[in-house]
């Protein structure tokens, strides 16, 4: 299986030169520090940055700099901070290019909850839904199953919705899956995975792509 940065690296190879790119809190956040060398992209966040890069070493933090998530984080030449309103206006003029976002849960058509668990206090849903309502492309970064050991893809979600059919693709400890019209399809395993194993922690629709190959990790 996959750990927490191996998923944020795979996920960074759906970085292309000169994009947009806007992170969401958790494993999401990673995906900052497996960016490829050789091509430039902007990482956007909610709270008035655009120019992210990765997280500081020890010894490095600035207080003062932070993501939406509250993480200190490091900045690149180049990049310029503003106000919240003008954040927002980036991202419902649909100028983020790729959204990930870690969720609680994903259907297999492509819903998805992850801002609240009813009962539970939140501070809000934060920019999660102007991001599934106006980003160009959303990939999802994930654990297949919960502390319980529940299926995170679903036939259904029965959180609050965030989206509704906005996902293209789901990376997970156990593989990759695009949402389809038939459901989740796997396009790539974890190494070490058998496909049974993925069909036992998989509630939704899942099918298996005929072109299935294993999941490479790329260390930039």
């Amino acid at each position: 299986m996959l750990t927490k940065d191996q998923i944020a690296q795979r996920i960074a190879q759906e970085i292309e030169d000169g994009f947009y790119v806007n992170l969401g809190i958790g494993i999401p956040t990673l995906v900052a520090n497996h960016v490829p060398k050789d091509i430039s992209v902007a990482f956007h966040s909610e709270n008035g940055l655009l120019g992210m890069g990765p997280f500081p070493t020890k010894g490095h933090e600035d207080a003062d700099l932070i993501n939406a998530g509250k993480q200190t984080v490091s900045t690149l030449p180049g990049a310029s901070f503003f106000d919240s309103a003008t954040s927002f206006g980036m991202i419902r003029g649909q100028h983020i290019d790729l959204t990930v976002l870690g969720a609680m849960q994903v259907a297999e058509n492509g819903d998805i909850a992850n801002w609240k668990i009813p009962g539970k206090l939140v501070k809000g849903m934060g920019g999660a839904m102007d991001l599934v309502a106006s980003a160009k492309r959303i990939v999802v970064a994930m654990m297949h199953t919960n502390r319980n050991g529940e299926s995170k893809l679903l036939d259904r979600c029965s959180l609050p919705l965030t989206g509704v059919r906005c996902i293209q693709k789901v990376v997970t400890n156990l593989g990759v899956f695009k949402i389809t019209k038939e459901g989740f399809l796997m396009t790539e395993i974890a190494p070490g995975v058998t496909i049974e194993e993925v069909k036992q922690a998989t509630v939704g629709k899942l099918e298996i792509s005929s072109k299935l190959k294993e999941i490479t990790i790329i260390n930039y």
